[in-house]
């Protein structure tokens, strides 16, 4: 796999709105959703995503200040709730629009895991099925 070659801030904030990268950056796109950290990856670019939202609600609703923020906080949750559900989904469409199919950065990250995953199961038999 040839190195990765991370996108400059404003074509990252485009890729955090769905945007596609150039074909550059195709192994920077599996290296973002198949890391260690591809969860947090994942909810970074969500809140990216919804931070303009909740301060254009935040200033655009009338009321008491807690309510506003009780009000953007409740649609925040909403927002991250929906996106942790979907978020293999998600990914694996970021992943297709990079050029690679569909299920690939599912595949590089049960690759990664298998050697920990084998490593958890033997000591799982050897301390309960001996």
């Amino acid at each position: 796999m040839d190195e990765p070659i991370r996108p400059d801030p404003l074509r990252w904030l485009l890729y955090a709105y769905g945007a596609a990268l150039p074909a550059r950056h195709r192994s920077w796109v599996l290296h973002d959703v198949s890391a260690p950290s591809w969860q947090l990856r994942h909810l970074a670019r969500v809140t990216v995503q919804l931070l303009p939202i909740g301060v254009a609600l935040y200033l655009l609703i009338p009321g008491p200040p807690y309510v506003k923020a009780l009000s953007v906080l409740a649609g925040a949750l909403l927002g991250y709730f929906y996106s942790v559900a979907y978020m293999y989904e998600s990914v694996e469409h970021r992943v297709a629009k990079a050029g690679y199919p569909v299920g690939h950065a599912a595949a590089v990250r049960a690759a990664a895991g298998a050697a920990d995953r084998a490593a958890a199961q033997e000591r799982y038999e050897r301390r309960w099925r001996d």
